[in-house]
């Protein structure tokens, strides 16, 4: 049967040139679980699931409305979440971050998508099934977040792969 679903979600982008340090970095460290490749580092801001095909053009309209401000964004700790996922977070959330998410969830809302209950947690995920929690001293990785992204999720031979669908930039304040 035809598969009329895509996997989608938006996120902010690891710059290639600090996704090259992070996992250099955490390589290093030898944690346990199936590290995440450098080009899928991401910050998620709304897992959308599967959606409906014909339900794309519509979400590229909503993030055409979004007028987000450009951040700062400092990963310093090091977390062990959810099951078994090694991650990167920010002691201090900035509010532009907040922002964005909440005016992305409210047009999702708006157009029917339903998403995760829990409250936003910002993380860049470098392992997955890991069996134990990090000991690693904290590390001190930032960026200029200065756009967001529509991704699809395609699972390979590989491992799952992202594809940009969009690019949106966040407004310099």
């Amino acid at each position: 049967m035809f598969d009329d679903t895509l996997r989608l979600f938006f996120a902010l982008p690891c710059p290639p040139e600090q996704a090259a340090a992070i996992c250099a970095w955490r390589d290093e460290q030898a944690f346990d679980g199936r590290a995440v490749p450098q080009d899928n580092l991401h910050m998620t801001l709304a897992f959308l699931g599967a959606q409906p095909k014909d339900r794309l053009d519509a979400l590229l309209a909503i993030a055409d409305t979004l007028q987000g401000t450009a951040f700062d964004l400092v990963l310093d700790r090091l977390a062990s979440i959810g099951k078994g996922f090694v991650c990167l977070q920010p002691s201090a959330t900035p509010a532009a971050l907040l922002s964005l998410v909440e005016a992305l969830d409210e047009r999702l809302a708006a157009l029917g998508v339903v998403l995760d209950s829990r409250p936003f947690l910002p993380h860049l995920t470098l392992a997955r099934q890991a069996r134990s929690r990090p000991s690693a001293p904290a590390p001190d990785f930032a960026w200029r977040a200065e756009r967001f992204v529509l991704y699809l999720s395609r699972n390979t031979a590989d491992g799952p792969r992202y594809d940009e669908l969009g690019s949106w930039p966040l407004l310099v304040p």
